[in-house]
């Protein structure tokens, strides 16, 4: 039975995958208002795909297990992960919290000898995504996806620098938490048991993915700075209502201790309540709160954690049979197809890996972690937020992965050749 529960997974998962590169399919066939339109339009939402194929995956255990096999295993999962995500995305999206950090781009971009626009976009795609060490990487992404959103993901921008920048945008954020111990979720899972620290992970993985991010970065940016410069800047825009000093350091605040209790659920959720009273109280000052994207976020998650917890039977063979060299690339093309935060978990459980093979898993895991929607924890918030400023309101995953590809080359060289 067990086989057979294993196999299932397998293909459920396999599926999965395959309607990820099918969204923009039933996108077509909710538009042509052909019957069911709802059900297809439901489909073709990115973030509901896991959801939904953890739910098949549920009633087959329900079928074959019993009420009681089907709900062991579920409590068996941690949805920490999303839940956290949840949190820490909404929170991120206030106004408070953008205006504090575009501030912060701001005063770097003026000490650059570089035109406004390219000045921001730069440092969006370099300085934010480091500072994800800091913040955790989910709200790295959903700071830097509204702010490209807002500035340069006009109708002006072409496809081209659109598809691009998501592309280095992920690569950056995936490795640009790798300074500490606790940002990254693919370290967070090895680091307790594997004894590392901070000051191992800036000695041997952070200097690197910093180079690799500015790398990346600049590249983009010389690459667009013309088009980047005939787009409207900021001003352009228009500037919105200043937020109180009190309430951004209160927002702040709630953001950086969610992020400190980030393992302990009733903790940040605790607070995360409270900060929703504190965002009704100032409404006007804080904004619409994303809500619904950040429970598609979180469904999305929340259905890879538990399809993923019955990939295991076939991943932890393709990683032993692998040399630590053959580990790093194994791993980055293994983390195209599943959470990489997964990857690294199944490598804490087997003994007696050298540091070698540890550091080549790891390194391996966050490189890819742009490859794909799947692949790193804040890819889907990222999705949420820019998908309708694309070309029939979604992204195409083969054009993400074509995008994608340089960047992750880049990180590649840095980790494997420095």
């Amino acid at each position: 039975m067990q086989t057979f529960i294993n196999v299932a997974a397998a293909a459920l998962f396999a599926a999965a995958l395959i309607h990820t590169f099918a969204t923009k399919y039933f996108e077509g066939l909710a538009r042509r208002g052909a019957a069911h339109a709802g059900l297809w339009h439901l489909l073709a939402e990115v973030e509901v795909v896991f959801g939904f194929w953890a739910a098949v995956l549920m009633l087959t255990l329900f079928a074959f297990t019993g009420r009681d096999g089907a709900v062991s295993y579920l409590e068996s999962r941690d949805f920490t992960q999303p839940m956290f995500v949840f949190a820490v995305m909404v929170i991120a999206c206030t106004r408070p919290v953008l205006q504090a950090a575009m501030a912060c781009v701001r005063a770097v971009a003026r000490t650059l000898p570089l035109r406004a626009n390219v000045a921001h976009y730069f440092l969006l795609l370099a300085l934010v995504p480091l500072l994800g060490s800091i913040v955790t990487g989910p709200a790295a992404m959903t700071l830097a996806a509204f702010a490209l959103r807002d500035r340069f993901f006009t109708f002006e921008a072409s496809e081209r620098l659109k598809y691009a920048t998501l592309g280095t945008l992920f690569v950056n954020v995936s490795i640009g938490g790798v300074l500490t111990t606790f940002a990254s979720p693919p370290v967070l899972m090895v680091a307790g048991t594997w004894g590392w620290d901070t000051g191992f992970m800036l000695a041997n993985f952070g200097w690197k993915a910093a180079l690799a991010v500015g790398v990346n970065a600049l590249g983009a940016t010389l690459l667009f700075r013309k088009e980047l410069a005939r787009l409207p800047g900021e001003e352009a825009q228009g500037e919105a209502e200043p937020v109180p000093a009190a309430l951004v350091l209160a927002n702040l605040l709630f953001l950086l201790l969610v992020v400190v209790f980030a393992p302990f659920p009733a903790v940040f959720l605790g607070l995360f309540l409270l900060f929703l009273g504190v965002a009704h109280a100032y409404e006007r000052h804080v904004g619409q709160l994303i809500l619904r994207d950040g429970l598609l976020v979180a469904c999305f998650l929340a259905g890879l954690v538990v399809l993923g917890g019955l990939q295991e039977w076939w991943l932890r063979p393709v990683l032993l049979g692998m040399t630590s060299d053959a580990v790093y690339f194994g791993a980055t093309a293994l983390t195209a197809v599943t959470d990489n935060a997964a990857l690294t978990y199944l490598g804490s459980l087997i003994h007696g890996l050298d540091a070698d093979f540890k550091y080549s898993l790891v390194a391996g895991a966050v490189t890819g972690g742009g490859l794909t929607i799947v692949a790193n924890a804040p890819n889907p918030a990222g999705i949420a937020i820019l998908r309708s400023s694309f070309k029939e309101g979604a992204v195409s995953p083969l054009y993400l992965l074509a995008a994608a590809l340089l960047p992750t080359l880049v990180a590649l060289a840095a980790f494997r050749l420095l």
